[in-house]
Formats: structure tokens, sequence, C-alpha cells
């Protein structure tokens, strides 16, 4: 209970900081953000970090999938195929 007290006003306060910075406060944060998550450096993070997870997710999907019935495998198996052939880099899908 002492959390959710305590996520509730967290939510409170960052909300009336929030309505009393305005929008052009907003606008200047939001800018600030884009421009840290073009950063060539803050990127080449995020597309290791993504490679890793992959790495990692694909790991944990073969030792599950060696206790699962080979019907739910297939199944996750032709999942996890599709969802590579039509991603992107970034996890979006091609646009052709």
């Amino acid at each position: 209970m002492r959390y959710r007290l305590t996520f509730a006003s967290g939510l409170a306060v960052g909300y009336l900081l929030g309505t009393r910075a305005g929008r052009e406060r907003y606008e200047q944060i939001r800018k600030g953000v884009r421009r840290i998550a073009e950063n060539p450096a803050v990127r080449n993070v995020g597309e290791a970090a993504a490679l890793s997870g992959r790495e990692a997710a694909a790991k944990a999907a073969g030792a599950v999938g060696e206790r699962l019935p080979s019907s739910v495998s297939d199944r996750v198996r032709a999942v996890g195929d599709r969802r590579t052939r039509s991603s992107t880099e970034w996890g979006g899908t091609d646009a052709g």
C-alpha cells in the first residue's frame, strides 16, 4: 500500500509540475530528447542492446523449445521466422 501511495503522489506531483511548465517547456524537452535519440553514439548503443537482446531471446527460445510439445515449438518457430523476415533493423516493417 505504501508503494501505491508513493506512486500516486509521484504522478500527482509530476502532473502538477507538467501543467505549470506549459506547452513551451514540453516542446523544449521533446526537442532535447529527439536530439539525444538521433546522436550516433546513442543509436549505436541502442543497436548493440537490441542485437544482444535478440541473441538472448533466440537462446532462451531454443532452450524452452526443447521442452515444449512439437506442435507448440513449430508454431513459435513460424512466428519468429515471419517476424525476422518482415522487421527492419529498428523493429518496424519494411514499407517496400
